[in-house]
């Protein structure tokens, strides 16, 4: 298959999947992995899969986030198996059995905004857990799944609760910037290392450096969010995964009507100050621990 490599131990453990390029102009995580390939990454046990998904939207002059549509926002089983046509869906339906082998998924992103790092691991406690057990970045969000069409992230087992495999995507930091690549490649790493697939010497050889102690993680839920409407615009003092002491404190206008915090210490998440009409603004969020 174009653009995916499987590496077998050939030793009973986990099957794992790494994911880059869900977003063609999201291309922190291809490079992180590109690297550690180069540099000869191999599980000690079990069966890793790291695949490029939307390469021909990273190709495209400059790099795109979709040719068609975007990829994720495609996972329903019903869209898969159905009539409708893009080169996104073509490429979901042919990586779709490597998916479905696995059960533990990272799936590498990066976000337009200088916003800190991510870990969005659905609403489920088990993704939770997954992103802990990772340990980077410092700040997990559980999220319900996208209103536009489910994610990657949340196909099949993945979103099973009775079912022990998780997934975690993963937003590294702001597109181009090294510190996205270097997140990248050490969630990668310690991913690895939660699921005994390497160990800490390879880990550290493939790093080229000590991994450092993990940060205090810290958990904040989704509690609702804020769809733009055709004139909408965000206040210039919101700053992603930034609590708002107050509620009621404006943060935008949506067609000229406030957008208000709906409780103390809110959480903007992920907030886009350019939202396209119909897609998702910010997403508010309340701290758990």
């Amino acid at each position: 298959m174009p653009y995916a490599v499987v590496l077998d131990a050939g030793r009973d453990g986990p099957r794992a999947m790494v994911s880059a390029l869900v977003h063609g102009n999201e291309i922190c995580g291809a490079i992180a992995l590109d690297g550690l390939l180069q540099r000869g990454l191999e599980p000690a046990r079990g069966r890793l899969t790291i695949v490029f998904m939307n390469v021909g939207a990273y190709q495209a002059e400059p790099p795109r986030r979709f040719l068609d549509e975007d990829m994720n926002r495609v996972w329903d089983p019903a869209v898969l198996t159905g009539d409708r046509s893009s080169r996104e869906l073509l490429r979901a339906r042919q990586v779709r059995c490597l998916l479905e082998d696995a059960e533990q998924l990272l799936d590498l992103h990066s976000m337009q905004s200088q916003d800190a790092p991510v870990a969005l691991s659905g609403d489920l406690d088990k993704g939770a857990a997954l992103a802990r057990a990772i340990g980077v970045p410092a700040c997990i969000v559980s999220d319900p799944g996208h209103p536009a069409g489910p994610r990657m992230r949340d196909y099949g087992r993945f979103a099973d609760p009775q079912l022990a495999d998780a997934a975690v995507l993963l937003e590294c930091g702001q597109h181009l910037a090294p510190a996205a690549i270097d997140l990248a490649e050490e969630a990668t790493l310690r991913f690895l290392l939660a699921l005994d697939m390497i160990d800490r010497a390879q880990a550290e050889r493939l790093a080229g450096r000590a991994l450092p102690p993990p940060p205090r993680q810290q958990l904040v839920r989704v509690t609702g969010l804020v769809t733009a409407g055709p004139r909408f615009r965000m206040a210039d003092t919101v700053v992603g995964m930034q609590p708002i002491p107050w509620a009621g404190t404006v943060i935008g206008w949506n067609d000229g009507n406030p957008v208000v915090t709906p409780y103390d210490d809110c959480v903007p998440v992920m907030p886009t100050p350019g939202a396209a009409p119909g897609t998702t603004a910010l997403r508010f969020g309340k701290l758990v621990d």
